[in-house]
């Protein structure tokens, strides 16, 4: 048991994390209001979250910096139509794993982003470069990554107790913490894939997932 914690330990203390913000002004904050009131029937005076879940993604783009600059903005980019009417609101996620594994967090941990239907509520996003074309094409340095980032977030967060790949989020209506609204606002996810999401979970095999059996 005390080399394990050691292990832990030293997981913990090897991550890196470089702060690269996304703008997140006052129309983002209000948009984001706006959208947990029709979304989610809730009207709030913030936009913060209890955070429960950890949704992995990938950007479907190779390279950092475009993947960067589909978030960095306020509003949607202008091909988005299959999101657009359920919010101008540009989608968000709390952190970006670029393809040699380094982290940066584009926002604060516990203010909401958009970035899973039903869930952004509760949930911590996490984007990965890669995935383009639908490819199950993320490295080994982005699985580390990944491990060790949701380590550091379960550390922070005791309150985290779901682990859900953005393509899982579909077997997540029965959930209490699935509140949207709309029956038919849904979209079609294939990130970050399933081979992907097994490799993760053999480390947090206490994490659970939306399945049926889990809840």
């Amino acid at each position: 048991m005390k080399y394990l914690v050691l292990l832990l330990a030293l997981d913990l203390f090897a991550l890196s994390i470089i702060d690269r913000p996304i703008c997140f002004d006052q129309v983002r904050i209000k948009l984001t209001k706006d959208y947990i009131q029709k979304h989610y029937g809730l009207k709030v005076e913030n936009i913060k979250i209890k955070p429960r879940i950890i949704a992995i993604h990938w950007t479907g783009l190779s390279d950092f910096n475009t993947s960067y600059n589909r978030f960095a903005n306020v509003s949607l980019p202008t091909d988005r139509a299959d999101i657009v009417k359920a919010s101008a609101l540009n989608v968000s996620a709390h952190f970006m794993v670029d393809r040699d594994g380094t982290v940066y967090r584009l926002m604060n941990e516990t203010n909401m982003g958009r970035h899973i239907i039903g869930l952004n509520y509760s949930s911590i996003g996490i984007e990965n470069v890669g995935g383009n074309d639908n490819k199950d094409n993320l490295t080994p340095s982005q699985l580390q990554a990944n491990i060790q980032l949701i380590q550091y977030l379960q550390e922070k967060y005791k309150s985290i107790d779901y682990l859900v790949g953005h393509h899982e989020y579909t077997q997540c209506t029965d959930m209490p913490l699935w509140l949207e609204k709309d029956d038919n606002y849904r979209t079609i996810k294939h990130d970050p894939g399933i081979p992907f999401m097994k490799k993760l979970r053999l480390h947090f095999p206490a994490l659970k997932s939306c399945d049926k059996g889990t809840l």
